[in-house]
């Protein structure tokens, strides 16, 4: 049940092209990715705050 087939991607890709259509889709794309960048770059700062505060406290 935890797995998605390839029907769902289409499904998905399907609803994605009908929302927003298709000129729009690399834009969206485009957005995406730099929205986990910045998510994957906050949580190394997050991570290195915590690693620095407990290496402070020893």
């Amino acid at each position: 049940m935890g797995r998605i087939g390839m029907g769902e991607v289409l499904l998905i890709a399907f609803v994605f092209v009908l929302l927003f259509g298709a000129k729009k889709l690399p834009e969206v794309g485009a957005a995406i990715g730099s929205a986990i960048k910045e998510f994957k770059k906050a949580s190394k700062d997050v991570e290195g705050s915590i690693k620095d505060a407990i290496e402070d406290k020893k």
